[in-house]
This record gives C-alpha cells, sequence and structure tokens, in this order.
C-alpha cells in the first residue's frame, strides 16, 4: 500500500568519502554515497468502520524510510529501510542489493532485489498500488540474483531467487509477515525460484512498451518436508503519449503446495504489514490503470496527476467469490511534498472492508462494495 516516488528534484544529501590526495586520478572513481528518504502521514475515512465514521476519519503516522545509494567504480548499493507502526509490522528493509555494473547496458544485483515481473516498477498510480500488490506481484523483492539489460529497443532481465527474506533462518519456523512486499507465508515457504522478463520498446512520440514475464519455483511444506511448486505468466502493455500514461497486464497465477493430509490445497496464505491472509490457490488478474499529469501553478503546487487504477482477481475455484478493486484519484505535487487523495473501493478486499482473513480466497457472495477515502502527504528528501 506504500509507494516509493521516483523524484527527479527532490533534495538528497551527498557526501564524498575522500581518500588521501593522489588515490584516484579520477573523479568518478570516488567512493559515493547519497542518502535520502521521506516522512508521511495518512488521514482516513473507511465506510465500514462506523466508530471511525462518527469520529470524522482519523490522521495519524504513516511511515518514516531512509534510503542509502553508494557507489565505487563498477559496483554500487542500493538500500531503503522503513519503519511503520507496530500495528504495519514494525521496522524493516523494504530492498537492499548490491550490483556491479558491466558496461552502460549490463548490470548485476545481488541481495534482497526487485522481482522482475510486470510492468516495472508499479502497476498502478495511486497510494494503495493496484490489486496485483496483494498478491505479491508488484513491487516485490526477493533475496537473490538479477541480470538486467537495458538499450533504446530492448530491456530484459533474468533472476534467481533463493527465497524470499528469511529472518529466522530456519527450516521449520513459519515465514514472518513484518515485510514491506506479500510472500507466501504460513506452513510453507517460498524456495530456488526462477525469473524471466522481456520488453519489447516501440514508437517516439508514443512510446510503447510490450513484454512478457514468467515466473517458476518451489513451495516448501514444513509439515510434510516436500517441495511443491507455484507459477505465474502475465502479458503487460504500457503506453506514455504527451501527458498520458496507460498499463494493462492480463496474468495467470497457480500454486500447487505439498501440504499435510487434511489441509486444504485451494487457499495458500501470504503475509505483509505484520498480518497474514489466504488467497485463492489458482486465479487470473486483469488490471488496467490510466493517469493524465497536468502542470498548474497554484501556489506552492506545480503539478496534479489525475488517474484511475482497476483490478479484477478471477478465482479458479467455482465456489469462490472474485475480487475487485478500483482506485480514483490525484497526486498533488508542491515542491518536495506529495500528496495522494484516492477514493479506493474494493469488493471481497482483505484491505477494503469484509473479512480480511479470506476474502482473496472464499470470498463471500453477500459482500457490499466498500470503500475508504485516504489522503496521505509526504514530505520526501
Amino acid at each position: 500500500m506504500h509507494k516509493i516516488l521516483k523524484l527527479p528534484n527532490h533534495f538528497k544529501i551527498v557526501i564524498l568519502l575522500m581518500a588521501p590526495l593522489g588515490c584516484f586520478s579520477q573523479e568518478d572513481e570516488k567512493p559515493r554515497l547519497e542518502l535520502g528518504g521521506a516522512l508521511r502521514f495518512n488521514y482516513v475515512y473507511s465506510s465500514w468502520k462506523e466508530e471511525q465514521k462518527t469520529r470524522g476519519g482519523e490522521l495519524g503516522y504513516d511511515m518514516f524510510r531512509i534510503n542509502a545509494k553508494a557507489s565505487y567504480k563498477n559496483i554500487f548499493l542500493n538500500a531503503e529501510y522503513r519503519f511503520y507502526s507496530d500495528a504495519f509490522g514494525g521496522s524493516f528493509l523494504k530492498q537492499g542489493w548490491v550490483g556491479y555494473r558491466f558496461n552502460e547496458k549490463n548490470e548485476l544485483h545481488a541481495g534482497l532485489v526487485y522481482v522482475p515481473f510486470g510492468i516495472k516498477q508499479y502497476n498502478s498510480h495511486n497510494w494503495f498500488f493496484n490489486i496485483t500488490y496483494y498478491v505479491g506481484l508488484e513491487d516485490d523483492h526477493d533475496m537473490g540474483l538479477k541480470y538486467v539489460h537495458t538499450d533504446d529497443d530492448w530491456e530484459y532481465a533474468f533472476a534467481f531467487l533463493k527465497n524470499a527474506e528469511e529472518l529466522n533462518f530456519g527450516g521449520d519456523v513459519e515465514n514472518s509477515s513484518s515485510r514491506y512486499s506479500y510472500d507466501v507465508v504460513g506452513r510453507n515457504k517460498e524456495t530456488n525460484q526462477f525469473n524471466g522478463k522481456v520488453v519489447r520498446k516501440l514508437g517516439d512520440k508514443a512510446a510503447h512498451r510490450i513484454g512478457f514475464s514468467g515466473q517458476y519455483g518451489s513451495l516448501y511444506n514444513i509439515d510434510t518436508d516436500k517441495n511443491g511448486s507455484h507459477y505465474a505468466l502475465a502479458l503487460h502493455y504500457e503506453v506514455d503519449w504527451e501527458n498520458w500514461n496507460l498499463k494493462t497486464e492480463a496474468i495467470t497465477v497457480s500454486h500447487a503446495p505439498k501440504n499435510a493430509p487434511g489441509e486444504s490445497h485451494k487457499t495458500i496464505m501470504m503475509g505483509a504489514y505484520g498480518t497474514p491472509y489466504a488467497i485463492a490457490s489458482d486465479f487470473n488478474m486483469y488490471t488496467a490503470a490510466i493517469s493524465k499529469k497536468v502542470k498548474v501553478n497554484w501556489g506552492p503546487i506545480s503539478q496534479i496527476e489525475l488517474y484511475n487504477d482497476f483490478g479484477y482477481m478471477q478465482k479458479k475455484e467455482q465456489e469462490f467469490t472474485d475480487s475487485f478493486q478500483n482506485v480514483t484519484g490525484v497526486l498533488v505535487t508542491a515542491g518536495s511534498v506529495y500528496t495522494y487523495i484516492d477514493y479506493a473501493a474494493g469488493y471481497n478486499h482483505s484491505w477494503l472492508g469484509g473479512n480480511f482473513v479470506d476474502d482473496f480466497a472464499v470470498g463471500n457472495p453477500d459482500a457490499k462494495w466498500e470503500a475508504r477515502f485516504n489522503i496521505n502527504v509526504g514530505y520526501y528528501f
């Protein structure tokens, strides 16, 4: 639910770690460190919380984060650590990897890396992300190695991901849900996953990006000491034209765990922000997200971005009820302050009313659409 902005003009502390005079002959051979971060607050008014409606909503602390980027010659680092309240999982590493740059087009990343799957980096424009995020298919990060190639016409990435964030280092210990991106938790663990992604770039005035992503890996079950499997495939298309942006994805997903006798294979547990929930093991997902940026001159406000992001989760079990999400909103830019104003509506959505535990799994055919009006204000430095 908590998006990172890539800010072209935000303030950064840049420290040049100087070695003794004469050690380096060129400026780009000096070690460099960039520090940044953000402080955010959140106002929320939820249709399904009567006590919140009576009080006129609630305003509170969202998150504080620190970002660090470092480099020396062709070796570089990218890391981000986040601090939430205890109710949202506390503090944890969002991403953190060391890279090696072979040349301008090719890099190798190692550590807690961004998983190459779907539209990079976000399949959305709003603060809530799209429905893909809530099943681990948007802005996901896992432990492993990734090779990245970028040129004018093509982008591709291949990764071997040993596992999701491992906080306990115990094969018979369940994964903690205190993490940023959604991963399999409970009695199963993601392990030995392979990812591949290819994007073709076309056009001049209208920049098109047509891509295919795939991932396949094992699911280790603590109870049976056996490995099941899971996979996901996606077709994705993105276009930038003048001040418009359109993102679309079609995804199919399957989980086949080797559970203990009597345990259902129809659902799988996922967790993030300190709390797990169940999702359907097998589903299709379809998303469409559109935005338009408008330059303005309203005092400190220089730009607004209007958007609508839609997502649909089609569960393959006939007795399960499908899930939907739609977010309409605007991003307001005022110097280093970025404000998301969102109206997020959901049907059988764990974070938008209903039953948190199994909305993305069995669901409820009698559920109502619920909505949350949300304002997130952040200062990015």
